[in-house]
């Protein structure tokens, strides 16, 4: 091709020819801007170049830090048990029990934090929607435009959606449609709630519905959908301090068992010779180390799985059970290397 044609950059269409113009170049420059921003915001892209934001933008992206870490510890901890007291220590040694329970902490507890924080703030977002939608349809009902409605409340605080509302008012300012900025802030929050209302919001004012009754309508499922869920989660809540009870007596039942029988038939046994005597029996080759780590077993397997129990049992969730498998998890340990 003529190179004075590739500098020129005309394309001919229908017999007219279109000049590429400084602000066509311009918008191509912008355009490849804005793909170029977007490519690297997403994916292993976005882990690379925002790798804090990634991890803790949703709780599970966290084990992709937490999980190799844990994994890494756990190998070394195995690797010293072994050098240091052979393969047998890993039946006869606490050590070992140590170490898992420590790679399992760093895997499990950023989890649980994040899984908390992300709950608070999603509750903090579905308390305030009602508020939001009211507060529109009010302003928008005395006659105000939606815009105007809009930048009206946005100085407002309204807890974790705040933010969001305040988005939507500089959208609105720049003239986007109403519909097109509130499903944009549906997929910004990425609340079933949120994503519901909007569909309610957007499928009524297609069909012409009046705005005003649709907000209201909008307000009132939001509120109706918070207070069944606050309702189920105060319902539910007594299951989850009796799984809590549960364990912490079964743990006072082991320790009662260890320190006040065991113990004590151990030392009668080796009073005694290792003989029947008077006492009518043998404990002469009774590993009481041996049982104390049974227990130990047993109330940190029934600790964590409780605790995950718990959080599907008193919110839905099995991540919101973590927190709880956490607690127990650590009662279980205090109990076993400082009590027993």
């Amino acid at each position: 091709m003529d190179l004075s044609i590739k500098k020129k950059k005309k394309e001919t269409i229908s017999g007219y020819d279109l000049v590429t113009t400084p602000e066509d170049r311009e918008d191509e420059v912008i355009m490849e801007r804005i793909l170029r921003r977007r490519k690297y915001s997403t994916g292993m892209y976005r882990l690379i170049l925002h790798p804090v934001e990634f991890l803790t933008e949703k709780p599970v992206n966290i084990m992709l830090l937490s999980g190799p870490i844990a994994i890494i510890v756990f190998v070394y901890g195995f690797l010293v048990a072994v050098l240091s007291g052979g393969i047998g220590s890993l039946l006869t040694s606490m050590f070992i029990d140590d170490v898992i329970l420590t790679s399992l902490f760093i895997a499990v507890v950023p989890l649980a934090i994040l899984d908390l924080r992300e709950n608070m703030r999603v509750n903090s977002i579905e308390y305030a929607l009602p508020n939001f939608f009211r507060d529109i349809a009010g302003m928008r009902e005395s006659g105000m435009t939606l815009p105007g409605a809009i930048h009206l409340i946005s100085g407002s605080e309204y807890g974790a959606l705040t933010p969001y509302v305040r988005k939507l008012d500089y959208q609105m300012s720049w003239n986007f449609q109403f519909i097109d900025a509130i499903k944009a802030m549906g997929s910004d929050l990425h609340n079933p709630l949120m994503e519901r209302s909007v569909d309610l919001i957007a499928r009524a004012t297609e069909a012409g519905g009046d705005i005003v009754e649709v907000l209201q309508a909008a307000a009132r499922d939001s509120l109706e959908f918070v207070s069944l869920k606050t309702d189920r989660k105060n319902n539910m809540i007594i299951y989850v301090i009796i799984i809590l009870v549960a364990f912490a007596v079964f743990l006072f039942v082991i320790y009662v068992l260890v320190s006040a029988f065991l113990k004590t038939m151990v030392t009668l046994g080796t009073d005694s010779g290792g003989s029947a005597g008077a006492a009518g029996f043998n404990l002469g080759g009774f590993d009481l180390n041996l049982y104390i780590r049974i227990f130990s077993h047993a109330a940190m397997f029934q600790g964590f799985f409780s605790g995950l129990a718990a959080g599907v049992m008193g919110e839905g969730r099995i991540t919101a059970g973590f927190k709880y498998s956490i607690i127990m998890l650590l009662m279980a340990w205090v109990v076993f290397r400082f009590m027993v």
